[in-house]
């Protein structure tokens, strides 16, 4: 499948982004990723802001690519995350993982399944991990996306 392909399908829309934006879900995923590593707070809310910055780089990589998905449908989360080795070619394997934090954040907000430190801590690493990655490839690739972040 590619970017293209999931447009046809009505999972992505096309989407001009600038460096403002991008510096917003930027500043905005540095945050989150910020409160996902105080210890003073749960281990399910350090998941979910940890989660949510996963997410904003997940579609930082989108936007700069041209797209973004559809919220309107079903299943834009788990677009939006399985697109990343389409838009910054992360492994496969990588997004095994982050699929599988995903569900866990699925089953804790609809079925309230308990997050333990373990996992919480998994996600912040994965948070992490993925800012570094996307910003190196848009350093990359856009450059000029990350104006508004460096100021």
């Amino acid at each position: 499948m590619t970017l293209e392909n999931l447009l046809k399908i009505g999972q992505l829309k096309s989407h001009v982004t600038d460096a403002v934006e991008v510096g917003r879900l930027l500043a905005a995923s540095k945050r989150n990723l910020t409160d996902a590593a105080l210890k003073g707070i749960s281990s399910e809310t350090r998941f979910d802001v940890a989660y949510k910055a996963i997410m904003q780089c997940a579609l930082v990589a989108l936007m700069a690519n041209g797209f973004r998905p559809d919220t309107k449908r079903p299943g834009y989360h788990m677009t939006t995350l399985q697109s990343l080795p389409l838009t910054i070619q992360i492994s496969v394997d990588r997004v095994v993982v982050l699929d599988a934090l995903q569900r866990k954040r699925n089953l804790s907000d609809y079925t309230g399944e308990d997050i333990d430190d373990v996992s919480a801590e998994n996600c912040v690493c994965e948070a992490q991990q993925l800012i570094q990655e996307t910003k190196r490839w848009l350093q990359k690739n856009w450059p000029l996306l990350l104006e508004s972040a460096s100021k």
